[in-house]
């Protein structure tokens, strides 16, 4: 596999594990077993068939978790530990054959992506689900779904012009991410009740 086409997959991996984890290792680890594309000697077990298969049951249920407001950030609540330590290990496998240096430094970058990606989603899910109609959230989840295999495909047929792509989606979430979480912590003030100022204590007029 070329030096770019590594490069785009391991950053490719990386940033879909923090969408759609699942998805990611389905599609990648089928397109393999039936030959269109080479993975590197580190990813060939995406292949096997105890990955695809467990990897195609929660592609299921994380699609279908996704679409259910309020449940959803559930889910990305709990795949904050999933989703960034297999991004790095899937940025790491992906530069197998460039030496552990190599490795290491993909594993370290492609956590650091997956990370940003999924607080960018999570934030952005929370915000959304602040809404009490459903179908700003199906929406958003129906463009996740769109993205994430427009990006696969790029990633593999395009890698120069991924790489770029991908380099703008991270500026976007560092410029992104500071405003959703003050949005969330404004919502979660108003909730709370924090913030507000303390009512003031009566007046007491002097006894005569």
């Amino acid at each position: 596999m070329e030096h770019l086409q590594q490069i785009a997959l391991a950053g490719g991996l990386a940033w879909a594990s923090g969408i759609r984890l699942y998805a990611a290792i389905f599609i990648v680890g089928l397109l393999g077993r039936f030959g269109y594309v080479h993975l590197p000697n580190d990813l060939v077990l995406l292949e096997h068939n105890w990955v695809l298969g467990a990897s195609g049951v929660m592609l299921v249920a994380e699609f279908l978790a996704d679409k259910v407001p309020g449940f959803d950030s559930i889910w990305d609540s709990i795949h904050t530990f999933i989703r960034i330590p297999i991004g790095a290990l899937l940025a790491w496998g992906a530069m197998g054959d460039q030496g552990p240096a190599l490795q290491m430094a993909a594993g370290i970058l492609g956590g650091a992506i997956a990370g940003g990606t999924h607080l960018a989603k999570a934030g952005t899910r929370a915000a959304i689900n602040t809404s009490p109609e459903p179908f700003t959230n199906w929406t958003a989840s129906a463009g996740e779904d769109g993205v994430l295999l427009g990006g696969l495909w790029l990633m593999f047929a395009h890698p120069a012009a991924f790489l770029v792509l991908l380099a703008l989606f991270i500026l976007l979430t560092i410029w992104l991410l500071p405003k959703v979480f003050r949005y969330l912590a404004r919502i979660w003030r108003k909730l709370t009740g924090s913030g507000e100022p303390a009512p003031a204590a009566p007046m007491r007029l002097p006894s005569a």
